[in-house]
């Protein structure tokens, strides 16, 4: 059976760009902005405050898991924040992997783990919009076991650890993600396929991405009325059912044309396309560029 979010997730192509791990002491601020990566997080010991692109606060607790797909920005504090016109404090390095915030000595209030990934997928966006936006996971042994994984390669030098490290991160991400099933996370992909008739039509969508769907035949999958599948599934995935399936086809479509392996022709069949022309006209409207001309840049670089 296709499972749609092992497919997004290996189409992102996942890769460790860092880990580490970081302790704070007293008060103390860290924000990013704009870097669209990929992080994580998860609290080893103590407590944290967390705020992501206008979400509410969270406190994160010892073995809490933050997963954000595309971080713009974000604040972690001390649970005793900061005065207004207090700097932010750079983490200071201590070793090997190992950082500080706030105050220098005595045993850290809190202690996490950070990881920055990237995705190797030049499309990461396309994929990435069908995610949630921020995915908090509480009481989840396996994620910490997971993160440590993934930190303890990262920082050694085994042989093919690239893939290794690959694999353990796809893993990492898919398990945070389905963890959120029950937790009703932001619009997007894993809150849908918590939805039993919702994850019906996806899956269905996935498995036959060429087929006319129409919203009647996609409704009758989810054994729902075309009105209410469009309002369910909506407002669970953050687009319109012909939005999804339009940006899903996109996602397949440029990985085809990234390997070569198909002529645009071929391509524009094996996505739903009745010829080349028509399938150009939608591939440059959604990707930007037209599909021969991707392919041309992807050559390039």
């Amino acid at each position: 059976m296709t499972d749609p979010l092992a497919e997004v997730v290996s189409l992102l192509q996942p890769g460790v760009r860092l880990t580490k791990v970081v302790g704070g002491a007293g008060r103390w601020r860290v924000r990013r902005a704009e870097t669209g990566h990929p992080s994580y997080c998860i609290v080893l010991d103590g407590r944290c405050r967390l705020a992501v692109d206008g979400n509410p606060e969270a406190v994160l607790a010892p073995g809490d898991f933050v997963l954000i797909p595309a971080a713009w920005n974000f604040a972690m504090t001390s649970m005793q924040a900061p005065a207004p016109g207090d700097h932010d404090m750079p983490p200071v390095a201590q070793g090997p992997g190992e950082f500080r915030l706030g105050e220098q000595d005595g045993p850290p209030d809190v202690r996490f783990i950070i990881g920055h990934c990237e995705f190797s997928s030049p499309d990461a966006d396309l994929l990435v919009s069908l995610l949630p936006h921020f995915v908090h996971v509480r009481g989840e042994p396996r994620l910490a076991t997971l993160a440590q994984l993934v930190g303890d390669e990262s920082r050694g030098q085994r042989p093919a650890r690239e893939v290794v490290m690959a694999r353990l991160l796809e893993v990492l991400l898919i398990e945070a993600l389905r963890s959120t099933a029950g937790s009703a996370p932001s619009p997007g992909l894993v809150r849908a396929l918590a939805d039993a008739r919702l994850a019906q039509a996806l899956r269905r969508m996935h498995e036959a991405p060429a087929r006319a769907w129409t919203m009647a035949e996609l409704a009758q999958e989810a054994a729902l009325s075309r009105s209410a599948f469009f309002e369910r599934f909506s407002r669970a995935v953050g687009k319109a059912p012909m939005e999804y399936l339009l940006a899903w086809r996109m996602a397949l479509a440029t990985g085809l044309l990234r390997r070569g392996a198909c002529s645009i022709a071929e391509v524009a069949q094996r996505v739903g396309y009745s010829s080349a022309s028509t399938f150009s006209v939608a591939f440059a409207r959604h990707v930007g560029v037209p599909p021969a001309r991707y392919v041309r840049e992807g050559a390039i670089s």
